[in-house]
């Protein structure tokens, strides 16, 4: 498999794995929301993962000069088009995984609070897209979110 042919479908697969978190967290029929829940943040960072491992046999030493101790080390790592759509299905990989999280996360603590219904999606709306373009920013956002939610709480109950 060619290196852009990887990127296409890693690509193509990290876009159907966010659409089904979002039809996961919003859908009203439970059983689909979990299998659309499953399908993004299980299944297909499963096969990501699985995607970049077949990208770092198939394209171990194709850069020689390349390593992890220095900016331009990495720099080197990344002038093989394999590696660095290894690099770009390491991404999609992780931050999908991690988009999944923030969702569990989020109805665990909406469980802790006794929020029902839908109260408090808007906190994903806006991490779920942020994570998906700016991975770790995402994630910075939510635990904001978190944070000043239960500060919220802990204020209402002095």
């Amino acid at each position: 498999m060619s290196a852009n042919l990887a990127f296409e479908l890693g690509s193509s697969a990290a876009v159907l794995g966010w659409l089904s978190l979002i039809l996961g967290t919003i859908a009203s029929i439970k059983p689909i929301g979990q299998w659309a829940l499953c399908l993004g943040g299980r299944i297909i960072p499963l096969l990501l993962a699985l995607l970049y491992l077949y990208l770092v046999i198939a394209f171990w030493g194709s850069a020689p000069n390349g390593n992890f101790s220095s900016l331009e080390g990495v720099n080197q790592l990344f002038t093989s088009p394999g590696n660095l759509a290894a690099g770009w299905i390491h991404f999609l990989a992780f931050d999908l995984f991690i988009g999944r999280w923030i969702i569990d996360d989020s109805i665990q603590e909406r469980k802790q609070q006794g929020k029902q219904g839908r109260k408090g999606l808007w906190q994903l709306i806006l991490c779920l897209p942020l994570t998906f373009m700016y991975g770790p920013t995402g994630l910075l956002l939510y635990y904001l979110f978190k944070y000043l939610s239960r500060s919220r709480k802990q204020r209402n109950l002095k």
